[in-house]
Parts: C-alpha cells; structure tokens; sequence
C-alpha cells in the first residue's frame, strides 16, 4: 500500500530523487513547465527554490515513495496575500512513468486536499494540459474547469498546447 508523505524539509536526497523524477515527467512529454531537453542545472535551482519556499511555510511538498526513493510528488502553493489566505494551488503533480495507472496521481490529491483543509484552505485551483490524463483525473475528482487558453504554453516536445483552468471548493 501506498503512502503519502508530506516533506516538513528537503534533503538533498530528496531534491536530488525530485529533479530525477521531473526530469522523467518532462521526458515523458508532460506538461510542468519545461521543455525537452531540460537542463539538470536549471531543476536543481528549481528545487532549490521549492526547499526555501517550503522551509517558510509557503507550501507543503507530499511524496510517495517505493522502496525509499520518490515514485511520485505533488506541491500545494498557499496564497499569502490578505484577500486569499482561503486558496491554495495545486502543482507540479508528478508521477513516475513506470508508476502510473496505479493510483497515485487521485492518492496525493485526495491527501492534498485533506491538508489544505487542515490549514483552513476552502479553494483549491489548478492548471492542466487541455484534454490530458491530468483533466480526465482532476475531473473524475470533482475538480471543475474554469476555462481554457489556446496556445497558452510550448509543449514539451514543441507546439502550442492550450490549458485548462480548473477548481475545487472543498
């Protein structure tokens, strides 16, 4: 059985298994920010970055792990300012590709949500890649669509792909 894990710090293990396990989703075509070829250098300062973010409270970081090394992750980004300490975003929800189709993407949702319930967060808001396994989940989820923009990012492997906005009150 498989357990989420909220991170309360990121080791440099961790960060080091997370860079691997985007670099394996941006490889995989998903679409979370970056293109093909991505550069080791640049996700290690991303991570870098999430591990200070994370050590001030600004998000929370959920693994999965399989035999002790990092098979999944997701990120909830808390909204600081006055007018929106009700919402958080869900990002970055990675799995890796010789570990989907088992659940893990829905079981670090649902975890995820449970948390942000737990810090009084009652909004929760996402993006995808329009018409992806992502949608087809956060959908089944109750997770509702906002919008979409065309052309809104490069793909990972070149192209315009449009992207869907979406929500859940909690």
């Amino acid at each position: 059985m498989s357990v989420v894990e909220p991170l309360t710090a990121l080791e440099t293990a961790d960060q080091q298994q997370l860079g691997a396990l985007l670099l394996d989703s941006i490889e995989q075509g998903a679409s979370v920010g970056w293109v093909n070829p991505a550069s080791p250098d640049n996700i290690e300062a991303y991570w870098q970055t999430i591990a200070s973010d994370l050590s001030r409270g600004g998000r929370s970081v959920l693994v999965v792990r399989k035999q002790g090394d990092i098979i999944a992750s997701l990120q909830l980004e808390y909204a600081g300012k006055p007018n929106s300490v009700h919402r958080a975003e869900v990002q970055k929800v990675l799995v890796h590709s010789s570990q989907r189709r088992r659940g893990l993407g829905r079981l670090l949702m649902q975890r995820a949500e449970d948390i942000a319930r737990s810090r009084g967060r009652s909004l929760l808001v996402l993006d995808t890649e329009s018409a992806s396994a992502g949608q087809r989940l956060y959908e089944s989820m109750g997770y509702l669509a906002a919008g979409e923009i065309p052309n809104f990012v490069i793909g990972t492997n070149g192209g315009w792909t449009p992207t869907t906005y979406m929500y859940k009150l909690l």
